[in-house]
């Protein structure tokens, strides 16, 4: 089974050989719950997210990658943070890409939908945000969510 690998600051990480903008969607329901997914391919908690395609803009993209994994559609609302740091590695093992993090991530309310898990995400569900330090995650995920709890106004830039 093919898997993701979050490797940070680990000297084990294999070296970056590419280099993909991405997006996560930070999208808020009217219960103020944060919608989550627990990926198939590491089994932790995450954002829905994924790359941008070509001829795609990064909203789009957004509301692509969201709707795809989770069956909900969402309208963006603003930016929570850029993320790029060299020392967060992504290891694919289906073919040995190694991506340094390159993600930006949006903030997004809920139009419609039911949370519908799909290939990528096992399981789909609205976490109220008080609970979301009891989820397991990789701690670039961790960090995004950390960085929109504590300062939502204040895109973080990193």
């Amino acid at each position: 089974m093919a898997r993701r690998i979050d490797y940070f600051d680990d000297p084990q990480a294999p070296p970056a050989n590419s280099l993909v903008p991405s997006v996560n969607v930070i999208v808020v329901n009217d219960r103020d719950e944060v919608l989550m997914i627990r990926r198939t391919d590491n089994g932790n908690w995450a954002l829905p997210g994924g790359a941008i395609d070509l001829g795609e803009s990064v909203p789009e993209a957004a509301v692509r990658e969201t709707r795809e994994e989770t069956g909900i559609t969402c309208e963006i609302t603003g930016i929570s943070g850029i993320y790029s740091d060299p020392r967060h590695i992504i290891l694919y093992t289906s073919d040995g890409e190694a991506r340094q993090e390159f993600s930006i991530v949006l903030t997004a309310r809920q139009l419609s939908g039911e949370p519908t898990p799909s290939s990528e995400s096992r399981e789909v569900h609205w976490v109220p945000k008080a609970q979301l330090p009891g989820y397991r995650m990789d701690r670039s995920m961790r960090l995004r969510i950390d960085h929109f709890l504590q300062a939502p106004a204040a895109p973080h830039i990193g």
